[in-house]
């Protein structure tokens, strides 16, 4: 597949929203907005163009880190996978720009930042082992299979009926 990655470097719009899905991950969202500029040789003055409001959406990890370290009015630069949606409101055709983030940061060219590196607890499996130390095969319980010797005996009484 091929995404579509972006580096934007912007102003937040607003203060991050940190949210938790069904499944328990953390999503958070956040708007910025980026304004190019030009120099206007006739005139002699930088001219703006227009801005360019983008959605961004940070998961999991990103998410919590993002919404402890940004604030409304903050420069970041934020990388991700961009997309465009399309939508309609009073049959006018609009659409929203938004980025899959994968990383943010401040913008330093425009201030200082203090890093703290965050550490969590750590993701334990249990792997349960037979006798002879190799991982046991337990798929049939996340699969919702039968035992295959039962399954199989029903066939054979099928096939003898």
């Amino acid at each position: 597949m091929n995404d579509t990655d972006m580096t934007i470097v912007g102003n937040l719009v607003d203060e991050p929203r940190l949210r938790v899905t069904k499944n328990g991950h953390s999503v958070t969202n956040f708007r910025i907005a980026s304004t190019s500029r030009r120099y206007d040789g006739e005139s002699g003055t930088w001219v703006d163009n227009a801005t360019l409001f983008v959605t961004v959406t940070c998961w999991r990890a990103l998410a919590e880190n993002a919404n402890s370290s940004l604030h409304k009015g903050q420069p970041v630069v934020v990388k991700g996978r961009f997309y465009m949606r399309e939508y309609k409101v009073d049959e006018a055709v609009r659409a929203s720009y938004e980025l899959e983030a994968v990383a943010v940061g401040h913008d330093l060219t425009r201030g200082v930042a203090d890093f703290r590196k965050v550490s969590r607890a750590p993701l334990i499996n249990q792997v349960s082992l037979d006798d002879d130390n190799i991982p046991r095969d337990e798929s049939d319980h996340f699969l919702d299979l039968e035992d295959r010797e039962t399954v199989g005996a029903e066939v054979e009484l099928a096939v003898a009926s």
